[in-house]
């Protein structure tokens, strides 16, 4: 607990969404069950193990202190135990606006603290948001696994000519189109509520793509398990492709390293040519990469399409 005593006494709110505290990377021992976030004006407190009252309460009595020091404003504090049956949210402190709103990137997101485990913006991608931003522009793009739309909305706020959504949760496209109406970009974007191995012809229908994204589950039963489903995407992504289409491959799998979706993509789709892989954000640090989220961007070059 004192390594998250110390981090939360020198925390600042520099950004609307933030992670401040990530003790799942392991580099704060004793702590790795802890995390901290900041969805302003909400600061979200989640425990992936069972908290004893005494420490849940020392963990709040020290939020609350540092709050003091940054803040005139009253706290809003939520806390969230995360466990294999199921998951608890409750009201800490303050409240959550009913229409909770964050900006990111310029871009504005509805978030939902108090529904479940996933709250509309994973922050841990906040630097892939950033990197279609800026290399969006003029490009038709195909935004897989679409979840609520962010790589939607900021691909159109850098200028992209179309985005092309998909995802199986019609709930999750649903806050997708509000998040596009918050940024004034309605009518370059379309919103597919289909499995995305079974609709592949409405995928071909719309393409080909100057730029694809593809941020799967790792292990969703009914949806996508990245150790059988990566390589059956993988394979047919070059019937969607432009020659020059550029692709974000993400994996957030901590069994599954850098090289697994590497091998994948040089067996599946030899033509691509990795590029780089995207740094995560500073707070997301992680005492093994291949542990981490990993961003892999690759490019459909010219010279090595068939």
């Amino acid at each position: 607990m004192q390594a998250f005593l110390n981090v939360v006494s020198g925390m600042g709110l520099t950004q609307d969404a933030i992670r401040l505290f990530h003790g799942r990377g392991g580099a704060y021992p004793q702590c790795e069950h802890l995390c901290l976030d900041w969805f302003s004006p909400v600061l979200l407190l989640t425990s992936f193990k069972t908290l004893t009252d005494e420490d849940l309460n020392i963990a709040v009595s020290a939020i609350k202190d540092r709050w003091q020091t940054l803040s005139n404003e009253p706290l809003n504090l939520v806390f969230q135990y995360r466990s294999g049956l199921g998951t608890k949210t409750e009201v800490i402190e303050g409240e959550v606006p009913e229409k909770h709103m964050v900006t990111e990137h310029g871009a504005q997101y509805l978030i939902h603290l108090l529904k479940g485990q996933n709250h509309g913006l994973f922050l841990d991608m906040s630097n892939g948001r950033n990197w279609v931003k800026q290399n969006a522009q003029g490009k038709k793009v195909l935004n897989l696994f679409a979840y609520t739309c962010g790589f939607s909305v900021v691909a159109l706020l850098g200028h992209a000519e179309k985005v092309v959504n998909i995802d199986m949760s019609k709930g999750a496209l649903s806050i997708g189109k509000q998040n596009h109406h918050l940024n004034g970009l309605e009518g370059n974007a379309s919103f597919l509520g289909h499995d995305i191995f079974k609709s592949w012809g409405k995928l071909k229908k719309n393409g080909p793509y100057d730029m694809i994204i593809a941020d799967p589950p790792s292990n969703q039963k009914g949806s996508f398990i990245a150790t059988k489903d990566y390589s059956r995407l993988l394979k047919r992504l070059p019937e969607l492709m432009t020659n020059n289409c550029e692709l974000l491959l993400c994996l957030n799998a901590p069994e599954l390293d850098e090289s697994y979706l590497k091998e994948q993509v040089n067996e599946m789709v030899p033509q691509l040519e990795f590029i780089a892989r995207l740094d995560n954000p500073d707070a997301f640090i992680d005492v093994d990469s291949d542990r981490a989220l990993k961003v892999l961007h690759y490019k459909n070059s010219e010279r090595l399409s068939v």
